[in-house]
Order: C-alpha cells, then structure tokens, then sequence
C-alpha cells in the first residue's frame, strides 16, 4: 500500500511539474537546429537583394500621397520572383498600414524598381518592417 502512494505522489508531482507556466524545452542542438540557422542564413541572404524599402511622402496642397518605393538587386544566378510583406508601424507601436508585394522576373544580376500607393495620411514619426521576405526561382 505504502508503495502505490508513493507511486501516486511522484505522478502527481510530475503532472504539477508539467503544468507550470513559463517552463520551455531547452534548445535542441540537433541536425534540424542547424539545417534551421542554415536556413536563417540563407534567407538573410535573399533580404539583403532589398537594397531599399521606404515612404515617398509626395502629398502637395493638402492631398494625401503616400507612396511605397523600392529597389531589388537580384543576387542570384537565376531569375528570380520576389515577395513580401510589410508593415508601418507609429511611434506608439500601432501599426497603420500594411499589405503584401511582388517583383517578378528579376534577371540575375538585374535591378528592378517599384512603387505602390497607400493610404497613410503622413510619414511623420511612421517605421517601416518587413514582416515576411521571400526570393523564389521565377519560371
């Protein structure tokens, strides 16, 4: 009888273990951690073809005209299709806009230039991120 308790205060203990708030699993440092930085490094790699990404604040006599510039290098040996996501983000962390973008057909070595309306009433105090880059081969 003795070791049945004993057996139901280790289970249980185990069980309140698993339960807490804020344990995690330590890193792995396994095959797959490394394939993951390889690949981190890899799309590093694509996101520096993104020479520039920023506001073009072209409002003139009180109308509103915001626009998205960029310029693409491709840094590939292939042709290349570019996607992305962005945000703008205020000075208090709110985010005011955001959307998806997509160059495609970049000849290697190539560079591509592009523009997109908004609908940011200003630039004043507005960061601009990307949330999500992406190169892939273009058919």
């Amino acid at each position: 009888m003795a070791a049945v308790l004993v057996i139901v205060i280790v289970v249980l203990a185990i069980a309140l273990a698993d339960s807490e708030e804020g344990t995690t699993s330590a890193p792995s440092t396994t095959a797959s951690a490394k394939t993951q930085r390889a690949q981190t490094q890899e799309a590093a790699g694509e996101r520096a073809d993104l020479i520039s990404f920023e506001l073009d604040d072209r409002s003139q006599a009180g109308i509103t005209d915001v626009w998205l510039v960029w310029t693409i290098r491709n840094s590939s040996s292939e042709k290349s299709d570019y996607s992305w996501e962005w945000e703008a983000v205020d000075a208090s962390g709110t985010r005011m806009a955001n959307g998806s973008l997509l160059e495609t057909g970049v000849q290697p070595g190539q560079t591509a230039r592009g523009e997109y309306p908004t609908t940011l009433k200003s630039v004043k105090g507005i960061q601009l991120n990307i949330t999500s880059f992406n190169r892939t081969a273009s058919y």
